[in-house]
């Protein structure tokens, strides 16, 4: 369960704070460490902060972006201070924890951390499903990185401990990229009707794209929103030309 959740840092600057967090996620059982074009690692200074835990560093899976780091995942969680204009459910860590450890069991969840100095950016928060922050003294509520990774694991642990005694059934929901599939698919009957103009597609898309991250459709729900635009596409007549995004999501689609 707990190898399914994995921590993402995204351009890391400092290579001691890889370190630390390694440790970090190591005393709270997790393993599954992400780095998404770090600054400075690999690196001796992080092998030295690591401590008992550079097999974590040694196993971390090291990729060029954001979306290489969540493809496979089916929750994405963007850990951040600030109230965001993306309007995603927010929960504090405990409440992050009580959701991830159910879902773990059956799918893989990613949790993201920013940068040292400025966190995510808004279109790495875009890309989530769930934000999350940590209560602190509203006085100084400033966090190392090393340390916010530290109190999410524990409240992980804490939860997982828990969950041995109480069990909970979760849906199977899509993965991130199955769920791209589904935005192109969308983008593009959308194009085809005329319902967004292609040289002037404003926001709508945007705000379609948060509604459904926010909503989180099961997998099968999802399967029926691809025959939906199916059916738009055969009805008005845009079967031909087609994107390979749109073709796919035909082609996986669910039946009712």
């Amino acid at each position: 369960m707990l190898s399914n959740i994995r921590i993402v840092l995204i351009n890391t600057f400092h290579p001691g704070n890889i370190g630390a967090i390694a440790r970090a996620m190591k005393n709270m059982g997790l393993s599954n460490l992400y780095l998404v074009d770090p600054n400075d690692y690999p690196s001796e200074e992080a092998t030295s902060r690591a401590a008992g835990a550079v097999d974590l560093l040694e196993n971390a899976t090291i990729v060029n972006t954001l979306e290489e780091a969540i493809d496979d995942c089916s929750l994405v969680i963007g850990t951040s201070a600030r109230h965001r204009t993306f309007q995603l459910p927010i929960m504090n860590a405990r409440e992050c924890a009580e959701t991830v450890i159910p879902e773990a069991k059956e799918h893989n969840i990613a949790i993201l951390f920013g940068r040292e100095t400025m966190g995510l950016l808004n279109e790495e928060i875009a890309q989530c499903h769930r934000q999350v922050y940590i209560d602190a003294n509203d006085e100084y509520p400033v966090l190392n990185i090393s340390q916010a990774v530290q109190i999410v694991s524990y409240e992980i642990w804490m939860a997982h401990q828990n969950e041995q005694t109480h069990e909970k059934t979760v849906p199977e929901y899509p993965r991130k990229k199955e769920m791209d599939l589904f935005y192109e698919h969308l983008e593009e009957t959308l194009y085809g009707i005329n319902f967004v103009v292609r040289n002037h597609p404003g926001k709508v898309l945007d705000k379609l794209k948060r509604f459904f991250n926010r909503s989180r459709p099961e997998k099968q729900e999802l399967g029926i929103l691809r025959g939906v635009l199916a059916a738009v596409d055969r009805e008005a007549g845009l079967n031909d030309g087609q994107s390979h995004a749109v073709k796919k999501a035909k082609e996986e689609q669910t039946p009712e």
